[in-house]
């Protein structure tokens, strides 16, 4: 069970106080803490294929001691645990310190091929980040932090990792719905993996107090630490056009799954280019590019999906703005947000062809995927479910023109209102024609082609509704819905016996009911 100390505390300013106490930090960029001791642990999932990756055999995340340790109940000695510290832009404006408020760094683990992975407890207890804060989580957003994470690493997503979940034996008092009715809820800690945890925010908080000293002293590490690759006196506006790159390569993977995160504050932005932080996301049910799973955010709906890549743009110049005093003219900073346009149109260029099967893409195709969207929203068809059905029409000789005759008839099983999708048939057949008219001047096998779009168009997601099932059902104690959901995630573009339910369309129950896209508490 052997953990490494981080090397994040060996070698930046930490928090000289002992004091636990919620208060403000200054010239340090960590703080020691101590998970606090939960009544009754219980394991309630692994990730196998993380475990794996970490070197934990069966024996041992079956043994009291993994129990004890990713409860935060009884750590290895030698370690230093820790909360980082940290400001962000949320929404728009400046809130000034955050940090870890329920966050713990247990250390680091050396995988078997030498990389180093930091394990977190999320939910282990308040540190001097946690404001009003209790520190804890509920099951509920645990879990769907637990699911999500690892279903997104299957979706060949960049994210952050998930090893378990373990579930506290106490309550907390949360109040879901915001409306002053705050209730008991069991519980849970999840244990997140990542090569990093470092956000956009750790540098604007330091660069904000004019701590200029500290905030090179982070990037040098950052730098050095994770972006061995540059070097000399161009390193730091190298690596930020790979940290500008690497966030435009992951809004066009969060775009081609559907994917909202629904907090895109700069806090919640990481520096390795990972998806952080599972708070109020959600993945389109029925094409809406304005769709927000965050009902704080619905008046100006500055998160949904189609805003991501223009906040991820905003988020990258609050960075720079914040990187400034550390060059002498802002033509690095300038070159890698540039590097982010261009990163992000070729990747998402990249995206929309392998969802649309081309093998090249070409400027016109834009319109052509902008018609696409007109034509879903207008219809309301399942913006996961048309891909694969599209794939499964232009991998049948004839289905796709059948389908330009009757798209109704062809789309059925992804349209959630059939009367609609009459009324606005010819949308969706007029696009089809013209999607044809564009496969005719990309000739490929018609296996070939519905092998490409596959490859990138998954089968399943972590729908909320069906997240909310598992949730209702674990809190009853019934761990099969989550099981049954974990097994069908980890292998998304392979349809599999018995998983036709983890593709079906939003259920009647959950359309427009509060409490499915309302799992935006993040507590």
């Amino acid at each position: 069970m052997e953990l490494l100390p981080s090397r994040f505390a060996a070698v930046l300013p930490g928090d000289p106080s002992p004091d636990p106490q919620p208060r403000m930090v200054r010239g340090a960029l960590w703080s020691a803490v101590a998970p606090k001791p939960v009544a009754a642990p219980r394991l309630l999932a692994l990730s196998e294929p993380m475990a794996g990756a970490l070197g934990f055999d069966a024996a041992e995340t079956a043994s009291p001691e993994f129990l004890a340790l990713f409860s935060g109940n009884r750590l290895p000695p030698g370690l230093r645990p820790l909360a980082t510290n940290y400001g962000g832009h949320q929404f728009g404006h400046w809130a000034g310190q955050l940090g870890d408020g329920r966050a713990i760094l247990l250390g680091e683990r050396r995988d078997r091929e030498g990389r180093h992975w930091e394990l977190q407890l999320k939910g282990a207890g308040p540190t001097p980040y946690s404001r009003q804060a209790d520190g804890r989580a509920v099951l509920r957003s645990s879990l769907r932090e637990f699911v999500a994470s690892e279903a997104m690493h299957a979706l060949g997503v960049p994210t952050t990792r998930a090893l378990c979940l373990v579930a506290s034996g106490e309550a907390v008092v949360r109040d879901l719905l915001y409306d002053g009715h705050p209730r008991p809820e069991p519980g849970a800690i999840v244990c997140r993996v990542a090569p990093s945890f470092l956000r956009f925010g750790h540098c604007e908080l330091p660069a904000s107090r004019g701590e200029t000293a500290l905030l090179a002293a982070l990037v040098d590490h950052v730098i050095a630490t994770h972006f061995p690759q540059f070097d000399g006196p161009h390193a730091r506006g190298d690596w930020f056009s790979e940290v500008a790159r690497r966030t435009g390569v992951l809004m066009a993977h969060w775009m081609r799954v559907g994917f909202v995160h629904g907090v895109m504050n700069t806090d919640n932005l990481s520096l390795l280019g990972l998806t952080l932080d599972y708070g109020p996301f959600g993945f389109l049910d029925d094409v809406d590019p304005a769709w927000t799973p965050n009902t704080t955010d619905l008046p100006g709906r500055r998160y949904c999906y189609a805003a991501q890549p223009a906040v991820a743009h905003w988020n990258l110049s609050a960075l720079a703005s914040a990187l400034s005093a550390l060059f002498p003219d802002d033509a690095p900073l300038k070159a890698g947000l540039e590097a982010y346009v261009e990163t992000f149109h070729a990747a998402q260029a990249q995206a929309w062809a392998g969802k649309l099967g081309l093998e090249t893409w070409r400027a016109e195709d834009a319109a052509l995927v902008s018609a696409l969207f007109a034509a879903l929203e207008a219809v309301e068809a399942d913006f996961t479910g048309f891909f694969r059905r599209l794939g499964d029409l232009v991998g049948t000789p004839g289905a796709l023109e059948a389908a330009m005759v009757d798209p109704p008839a062809a789309f059925a099983a992804v349209l959630y209102d059939p009367d609609k999708a009459r009324r606005e048939a010819p949308r969706l057949a007029d696009w089809l024609a013209a999607y044809a008219a564009r496969l005719a001047t990309d000739p490929q096998p018609p296996a070939r082609r519905q092998a490409r779009m596959a490859a990138v168009n998954p089968c399943y997601v972590p729908r909320n509704w069906l997240l909310q099932q598992a949730i209702e059902a674990a809190e009853q104690g019934d761990l099969s819905e989550l099981r049954a959901l974990m097994a069908v995630l980890e292998q998304p573009y392979t349809p599999q016996p018995g998983a036709e339910r983890f593709a079906a369309r939003r259920p009647d129950w959950a359309r427009d009911r509060p409490g499915c896209s309302a799992l935006s508490c993040s507590s």
